[in-house]
């Protein structure tokens, strides 16, 4: 690890950490010894990173030189620790633990008296019943959907029948209580919703379906709004 990737961990583990941080904490988070650590901080300190303590008191990041404030409104910013707290109890792993990080960095680059209105926002995000955890690699999976890619993989229906789908993938949403692929299915030639918990055997291939997904979401987003207008005019229950 370069000395360069392992000040910016630092300076990650100073943001996330409740202050002070200790550090024995600091120097496991970066992999060297607390006599390295030391070191470490007094370079952060020569770049212009203002950090309070000691060693045997701990160390508490107080200001990032190289990054002026953020401003936000007050509601902008209980609006944006909603949203990442959100995404932290319904997210998959990977972007529970980016949100985690991501409040960390916010709270970390905010002037004090927010950085304290964001630590103790009123709003907050709970589930006594989080959603089922997906059974395939989802950043493996957002990625094929960036780079518009054919993906193949094992289904279970609600029944356990199994089949082998290959799908454009288009998106990734939260219904109700679970995550879904929104594609356009190969098999079925049609728009399908995948849960992603019901998913095994994620191979992405090398087919690509550029620059197709835009329009295609666009137009299974168009159909889904339809049935739920349907389902609205007849009184039958909808997914919404």
């Amino acid at each position: 690890m370069s000395r360069t990737h392992r000040l910016f961990q630092l300076m990650s583990a100073l943001r996330r950490l409740p202050p002070p941080a200790t550090a024995r904490q600091l120097a496991e988070e970066t992999g060297v010894s607390e006599r390295t650590l030391y070191r470490d901080i007094d370079a952060l300190r020569g770049i212009g990173a203002v950090i309070d303590g000691e060693a045997g008191f701990g160390y508490t990041l107080i200001e990032d030189a190289h990054l002026p404030p953020l401003g936000f409104h007050d509601e902008e910013l209980e609006a944006l620790v909603l949203g990442l707290r959100e995404v932290r109890a319904v997210g998959d792993p990977a972007l529970a633990q980016a949100a985690e990080t991501a409040l960390a960095k916010l709270r970390a680059r905010l002037p004090q008296s927010q950085a304290h209105r964001l630590q103790h926002a009123v709003l907050n995000a709970h589930r006594f019943f989080p959603p089922p955890k997906p059974t395939i690699d989802t950043r493996v999976l957002r990625q094929a959907c960036w780079e518009e890619r054919v993906v193949g993989f094992d289904y279970s229906d609600k029944s356990g029948h199994f089949t082998r789908r290959e799908v454009k993938p288009l998106s990734i949403v939260f219904f109700q209580s679970s995550h879904c692929l929104l594609a356009w299915c190969l098999l079925r030639q049609d728009f399908r919703a995948f849960r992603l918990d019901r998913m095994d055997r994620l191979e992405p291939s090398e087919q690509s379906f550029r620059p197709q997904r835009v329009p295609l979401l666009r137009d299974y987003m168009a159909q889904l709004k339809a049935e739920k207008a349907r389902l609205d005019a007849e009184g039958a229950p909808s997914w919404d």
